[in-house]
């Protein structure tokens, strides 16, 4: 890894972006790591097909937390099929950097949680 990615990291780990509560979300979902404990919980408020705001919270290493930040970043605007086609390479071209088999887990944590949250906001939607 080199510095200035390990940097981009840690300053998302260090001030994480759109990390917070949506009270009146439209879609949400709590997902935890059960190798390590990590936390990581989406909110989305969705206007038109579209996340219109998206916030995050959770507890954890630097690398599931930089990619919640990262990924929230990421998702304002987007439509909720461009959402939903996001995949683990669209994560590991975020973050730049190599994670190996046993971080995959924490870099992927976000996603997961994102991906429930949109099939809960879908079924709710009908």
């Amino acid at each position: 890894m080199r510095a200035e990615e390990f940097e981009i990291i840690l300053d998302h780990y260090r001030h994480p972006r759109n990390f917070g509560e949506l009270p009146e979300a439209d879609a949400r979902a709590r997902l935890t790591n059960q190798l390590c404990g990590e936390i990581v919980e989406i909110f989305m408020r969705i206007e038109d097909d579209k996340i219109a705001e998206v916030k995050f919270r959770g507890r954890g290493c630097a690398l599931s937390q930089a990619s919640a930040s990262m990924l929230t970043e990421k998702l304002k605007g987007m439509s909720l099929k461009e959402a939903m086609s996001l995949d683990e390479q669209d994560i590991m071209r975020m973050l730049r950097v190599k994670v190996g088999p046993t971080r995959r887990g924490c870099a992927l944590l976000p996603l997961n949680a994102l991906k429930k949250a949109l099939e809960y906001y879908m079924k709710r939607r009908g």
